[in-house]
């Protein structure tokens, strides 16, 4: 068992193994004999930038395996690469498989994904930032942020005490973005930024002259975000700001956005949307002892 695991990540990968698991992985105890003894191979089916290194190892381990080689996070694999190579009690292998390759499968996919957009966004606009949102599955949303910052991206909050962020609902019942803004400063730590959801070249100018950390452009067309840059420009605001575009923004689009000379764009579209990388695990050799 590793000494640098984190007691977080192990925490979680036994709460999936319990869940994949249950009482016990009936067709190998039917199957394999008690004693069995097998070496096992994880390997890549696709192009990609890998990710769930950790947590794939930990599955094995809690189990009782050996993981004797694996490449590392943020390695770009391609089909047939050997990601993984692990022996130990053939049923526990078994049993962590499939637990394992989920965390690899998710991971590495929103990895690649983010890499991709980063690359695409930071070819026209070398210093933005590339951030994931909330929209995470429950109960995943660390690995999720995790594979997101693998690829190169900003994890953006990962909870709600991260940095205020004055949203359109809470807008609508404070009153206005300037009251808002002035309740969160009187209030808030001077360590905690404080960031405001627009909806309009008005409202940003708004936010940035209560003293906004961070405008975010919600939902804005391009055109709509150069128009608010130029705004904010004209009234001597932009340089107090950072301005965040966010919402309906991925692959097709990111350079459009980027171009605009925005600071950060965030985008649903690394966790909820990235498409799986493939893996899949084969025994290589196996022995009853």
């Amino acid at each position: 068992m590793s000494m640098a695991r984190s007691p977080y990540v192990e925490q979680k990968v036994r709460e999936a193994l319990m869940e994949d698991l249950g009482f016990t992985d009936l067709t190998s105890e039917i199957l394999v004999p008690e004693g069995a003894w097998a070496e096992a191979e994880i390997v890549a089916k696709e192009e990609g930038i890998l990710a769930g290194v950790e947590e794939a190892k930990t599955a094995f381990e809690l189990l009782g395996a050996e993981v004797v080689e694996a490449l590392r996070d943020g390695s770009k694999v391609r089909p047939g690469d050997v990601v993984i190579r692990v022996r130990g009690p053939a049923r526990a292998l078994l049993a962590a498989e499939r637990t394992a390759l989920n965390f690899l499968m998710r991971m590495s996919g929103i990895t690649t994904a983010t890499a991709n957009m980063v690359e695409r966004a930071r070819s026209v606009n070398p210093k933005i930032r590339i951030a994931a949102t909330r929209k995470t599955v429950p109960g995943l949303r660390f690995f999720d942020k995790k594979a997101v910052e693998v690829g190169g991206g900003d994890t953006h909050r990962l909870r709600l005490e991260d940095c205020v962020l004055i949203k359109d609902n809470h807008i609508a019942i404070v009153g206005s973005v300037s009251e808002a803004v002035k309740k969160a400063r009187e209030k808030v730590s001077f360590t905690k930024k404080i960031e405001v959801e627009v909806s309009s070249p008005e409202e940003a100018v708004e936010a940035a002259r209560a003293g906004a950390d961070i405008v975010m452009l919600d939902n804005f067309t391009v055109e709509e975000v150069s128009r608010t840059l130029r705004r904010l420009e004209e009234e001597g605001l932009r340089s107090s700001v950072l301005v965040e575009a966010s919402g309906r923004i991925g692959l097709d689009n990111v350079a459009d956005y980027a171009k605009t000379g925005v600071d950060v764009i965030s985008s649903g579209y690394l966790t909820h949307s990235a498409k799986a990388l493939d893996f899949s695990m084969k025994i290589i050799k196996a022995e009853v002892r």
